[in-house]
């Protein structure tokens, strides 16, 4: 199956579980205290539904009559109408005499609040049928991560364990790092697997401990290294040392035509010396930017023609090979990785160590990803946002249960910290207005609140703009 339409089933999946469980949380508070709930919908039903219990059809399945429509155009309630919508952009669980996205009727509320409507509970209620999304999608999180974590345990490569150390760019180097230097710890901490998480570490930190010929070096660091900068670099700040060996050759490629073959090293690409995959990928970089300027079929070709210097694995020898690309710079080989030098340290877990691991995990998710907030204001990190293309190409190529869980509890993380977010319109504008009314003993007015919704909306949709706009240039490679 087509790797697109793998990744985009798993999104699809992993929202509609998210969506459904988040609303799930705020039914079940607001059914606990009383208060009628008119809708409970997967998706956004704009002008019509893919689903409804409201349906003809489905009344008749269940013996029942067409619902009573009521002369302002609503339904009689006779219990919440549950549906599926045809716009996957979230859902909703419009809850009586409430001011949110689904309903702004002002007039309907200057009447007195009945006794099911969420306007007429204590504000302590109100308040728990706010939160009950958020809370329910950071426990969902912590049950995913927990589970994942009893069924397959947790794989990854310590970076102390490398034997050939991380392969740094100038920027690194500048800092006093230098290639094959092993990264133990910072003043921040020791240093665990290659993440996001080790560069957060560094970005911060005052000295890195490495070590470098057997001993160890202590490397100096302004403590305010810019992460976005680290991540977006090219190449980037570190990368695990891996020479440059071929693990297999496509036939029919400039490698298969040089006689390239499994086990062989890469020594130089174009005359410029190749010591690893991260240098091989530079170069090639560096001539896919000097393919782009060219104007004239000869000057593409004088790029694409170019050297490899490569050591034989059969002979040992150094060989030199002219080869000519087709129209990019793919020489057509499959590279070796981490996994070929190092081994990966499997940690497993019980029905009892699974849960501080789970959570333990869970809160470093989380700090990480508020702490990577801050760049959403600038200028470099405003480019990273990114929308529903870029949440579905997180998801892997492949249909990998273990990774699809993964996924789906760190989106848990993020919907439940936007969720609580001080906008109108999500589930912390709501807690904000009922805070201030706990706190001042009056509720903020009725036309406020309904503009105050409209003022969060607009912002929402200019943030889904922002980011699913990001995705089509980065798709079309403006950055």
């Amino acid at each position: 199956m087509d790797p697109i339409i793998i990744r985009t089933l798993q999104f699809i999946l992993a929202i509609t579980i998210l969506v459904a469980l988040h609303e799930g949380g705020h039914f079940f508070f607001a059914k606990l205290f009383g208060v009628r709930v008119n809708k409970f919908y997967i998706f956004f039903d704009y002008k019509f539904s893919i689903f409804s219990t409201k349906f003809n059809w489905w009344r008749k399945l269940r013996g029942k009559k067409p619902a009573k429509k009521l002369p302002d155009g609503t339904y009689e309630y006779e219990g919440t109408e549950y549906g599926v919508g045809w716009i996957p952009l979230g859902g909703y669980c419009q809850i009586e005499g409430m001011i949110d996205e689904t309903q702004h009727d002002v007039e309907k509320l200057k009447e007195p609040a009945k006794p099911w409507e969420f306007r007429g509970k204590p504000c302590w209620q109100r308040l728990l049928i706010m939160i009950g999304g958020v809370l329910v999608n950071f426990v969902l999180a912590l049950v995913i991560y927990c589970a994942v974590f009893l069924t397959w345990g947790h794989d990854y490569y310590a970076v102390k364990d490398m034997p050939m150390g991380m392969k740094f760019n100038e920027q690194a180097k500048v800092f006093g790092f230098k290639d094959g230097d092993v990264l133990l710890r910072s003043d921040n901490g020791d240093f665990k697997a290659f993440d996001a998480n080790l560069l957060r570490n560094i970005s911060t930190a005052t000295e890195v401990i490495v070590r470098r010929q057997g001993k160890e070096v202590a490397v100096s660091l302004p403590g305010d290294l810019s992460l976005i900068s680290m991540l977006k670099s090219d190449p980037v700040f570190c990368r695990p040392f891996v020479p440059a060996e071929i693990d297999s050759v496509l036939q029919g490629t400039a490698a298969a035509k040089a006689g390239m073959a499994k086990g062989d090293v890469i020594m130089a690409l174009g005359g410029r010396p190749v010591d690893s995959w991260n240098t091989f990928m530079y170069e090639a970089g560096r001539m896919e930017d000097m393919l782009s300027d060219c104007t004239t079929r000869a000057d593409s070709l004088k790029v694409l023609t170019t050297s490899v210097v490569f050591r034989s694995a059969a002979t040992g020898k150094v060989d030199t090979a002219q080869v000519v690309f087709d129209n990019d710079v793919h020489l057509g080989v499959g590279m070796t990785t981490i996994a070929k030098y190092a081994k990966p340290t499997h940690e497993s877990y019980n029905l009892i160590t699974c849960i501080p691991a789970g959570t333990g995990y869970a809160i470093d998710m989380l700090g990480g990803y508020v702490s990577d907030l801050k760049y959403v204001f600038t200028s470099e990190g405003a480019k990273q946002l990114g929308g529903f293309g870029a949440i579905g190409s997180m998801f892997p190529p492949v249909w990998d249960w273990q990774m699809f869980w993964m996924m789906t509890a760190f989106l848990s993380i993020i919907l439940a910290f936007m969720n609580i977010l001080p906008i109108p319109a999500l589930d912390g504008g709501h807690v904000m207005f009922l805070l201030y009314e706990m706190i001042f003993r009056r509720k903020p007015g009725d036309k406020f609140m309904v503009r105050a919704e409209f003022v969060g909306m607009a912002i929402l949709f200019a943030l889904m703009f922002v980011a699913n706009l990001n995705d089509i240039l980065r798709f079309i490679g403006v950055f």
